[in-house]
């Protein structure tokens, strides 16, 4: 296997691939990346011995590369000895801290500030709705999602929305049906909305209002073209998607390709190694799991955890990472409105001022998140007003109600 070849072997493997990586954007762990090739302005080794990467830089500058390559190098020799991993690294420990320029034909990513293909990096946004059902998991395409949004449902369960930009997944699902909170939260980045069927509320009252503002994707109403059932699960836990068959048929409806005037958040480059605490645990109590997060100083991400478990998306083996968890306290009431037999939820997701704590790089920040309206950005601003930036990649939204348990040491 690769990773047991001799070092210097594995030297020139490494050097010939940042040669061809200028056509590669990602692996599993999803950290910036700038490809080296002949027309390079930064010229690049990477040296991968003893389970160290190092980036070469001109002048004979070293410094250890962001720690995502590691493990993205390891997850793909694991998962697929034959694969070409391309080799990763943060911008912010290459440039002192400043936004690495990209390659011609390449732009930052609207909803998680990584670097893409500007073609993906503006792409249209899918968001689609994913049960949270225990014999729903594990949930495939989750550690490609841009975004993520986990939040509470009728029953007695949760219910995600996986927002997809710059990253295609292979499988996506189990697909399930839409409520009016995440139609507001689609409607941010006016994003196709994939699901199928709903409340009543959410077919015949929010997505037709928020029409203007999503590209509504629903299998119960002549909307089957990106959907299928698989056979190793039980109905409804069984209905799959995936990234090529959505933006097809997409396209057939004549929906848009890209954007480019999507509201965007802040986002900044990793700090430096130097500066990052050295572990920091995080659990918070949903009704169906318990969600943790634990922080690794040297890959700069946090191991998303199902009660204790690190959680695997079955669609590429690949353990699921965050960069940044945002918990969003948004109280949680029984909708009026309900249709008979059911007791439908209302998350309070817009208004001014509601209290939320982000965790990045190992540090909690306490701040309050802002959607001013059904349609506008959820943003987040620290204890002096500012907002507060991002660093780059996959975002988890925890929304829960105010007094949830959250445990952080």
């Amino acid at each position: 296997m690769e990773r047991f070849r001799p070092v210097g072997e594995r030297i020139k493997l490494v050097g010939e691939r940042l040669k061809a990586a200028f056509a590669s954007s990602w692996t599993n762990h999803r950290v910036p990346t700038i490809a080296a090739s002949a027309v390079a302005v930064i010229a690049v080794i990477a040296i991968v011995a003893a389970g160290v990467l190092v980036v070469v830089m001109p002048g004979g500058k070293t410094t250890v590369a962001s720690p995502s390559a590691k493990a993205s190098i390891a997850a793909s020799a694991s998962a697929s000895p034959s694969a070409s991993p391309t080799v990763l690294y943060s911008p912010s420990e290459i440039a002192g801290g400043s936004p690495t320029p990209l390659p011609s034909g390449w732009a930052y990513a609207d909803l998680d500030g990584m670097p893409a293909a500007a073609a993906q990096a503006h792409a249209l946004p899918m968001a689609i709705m994913i049960s949270d059902n225990a014999v729903a998991r594990p949930q495939s395409g989750i550690s490609m999602a841009s975004i993520v949004y986990q939040a509470y449902a009728e029953g007695g369960e949760d219910r995600y929305m996986m927002v997809f930009q710059e990253q295609n997944a292979t499988d996506i699902g189990p697909v399930r049906s839409a409520r009016p909170d995440y139609v507001y939260w689609a409607a941010e980045y006016k994003a196709l909305y994939a699901h199928d069927g709903g409340s009543p509320k959410a077919l015949y009252q929010v997505i037709p209002a928020m029409a203007n503002y999503i590209y509504d994707e629903n299998a119960s109403s002549g909307g089957s073209c990106p959907y299928h059932r698989i056979t190793t699960r039980l109905a409804p836990q069984n209905e799959y998607t995936n990234s090529a068959t959505l933006i097809s048929c997409a396209a057939n409806r004549g929906y848009p390709a890209t954007y480019r005037d999507l509201p965007v958040r802040t986002f900044r480059d990793d700090i430096e190694f130097a500066q990052r605490p050295a572990s920091q645990q995080i659990a918070i109590a949903y009704r169906t799991a318990s969600i943790g997060y634990q922080f690794n100083a040297y890959s700069d991400n946090y191991t998303r955890l199902i009660d204790g478990t690190p959680e695997i998306d079955p669609a590429n083996g690949s353990s699921v990472y965050a960069r940044t968890v945002v918990v969003m306290y948004q109280a949680v009431t029984i909708d009026p409105q309900s249709d008979p037999g059911y007791q439908r939820v209302i998350i309070h997701n817009v208004g001014i001022g509601g209290k939320a704590t982000i965790f990045m790089e190992g540090k909690q920040i306490a701040a309050t998140w802002t959607k001013a309206s059904n349609t506008a950005l959820t943003r987040f601003y620290d204890a002096s007003g500012n907002e507060i930036p991002f660093v780059r990649g996959e975002i988890f939204m925890e929304s829960t109600p105010p007094g949830t348990e959250v445990l952080v040491k």
